[in-house]
């Protein structure tokens, strides 16, 4: 453990742990919701679960954030330089993905674009489309790489080791996604979502436990 994981910290990765935990769940199934409502594995989904999936994702960010930073502050000084690449990451990720999701849920829907040939190829979630090439330049390239970065932390005790495979697996599973992009294969990405949304679900419960049994160190 860090001499850097105060109590302060410790607060920051039980809150920011919970908060995650919360988002994804809602996320997931919001998610399932709105895959069941599709008659064709074609159609994107529509609203209101379209929305709901927006702006968890833009409030999911902030909280991912904040549990990097506390495992920044958790991690062993000779690795420091570790936890510091997978928090730049992170942000990367948020700020890729909240920039996108931002703009989709507010632009998509003003008149002045509303019948423009060139939309769908900017602001749809089907492919081929800019926002969508950005989504997974976020999700299965920074977010892939920063908990691979952020796995090797982890390691000693049966809870730590737990978190490293959970992560490690976590971020394997997110490189599907550029794959499915490459290949033009796009329910490969499918693999990706269960390796952010599963996976990263199991490793955020994982680092609320391990916060929390953490003792953080005296001021």
């Amino acid at each position: 453990m860090s001499i850097a994981f105060t109590a302060a910290a410790r607060r920051l990765g039980l809150v920011a742990a919970a908060t995650t935990v919360a988002l994804i769940v809602a996320y997931a199934v919001t998610l399932a919701v709105g895959f069941a409502s599709l008659e064709s594995p074609d159609e994107q989904i529509g609203d209101p679960m379209f929305t709901i999936l927006e702006v968890l994702i833009l409030a999911l960010m902030p909280a991912m954030i904040a549990l990097m930073v506390a495992v920044h502050a958790w991690a062993p000084a000779r690795l420091k330089t570790l936890s510091l690449t997978s928090l730049v990451f992170t942000a990367l990720l948020a700020a890729v993905t909240c920039g996108l999701h931002f703009v989709v849920l507010t632009l998509s829907r003003q008149e002045a674009f509303a019948g423009l040939s060139w939309l769908p190829l900017v602001l749809s979630f089907k492919w081929p489309s800019v926002v969508y090439a950005l989504d997974i330049l976020a999700w299965d390239v920074f977010f892939a790489l920063a908990v691979l970065f952020a796995a090797p932390l982890f390691g000693g005790g049966r809870l730590a080791r737990w978190i490293r495979v959970v992560l490690a697996t976590s971020g394997v599973l997110a490189f599907g996604g550029p794959a499915g992009a490459v290949t033009g294969d796009l329910p490969l990405r499918n693999i990706g979502i269960v390796g952010y949304v599963g996976v990263f679900l199991v490793a955020a419960v994982l680092l609320g436990v391990l916060f929390r049994r953490t003792r953080p160190v005296a001021a």
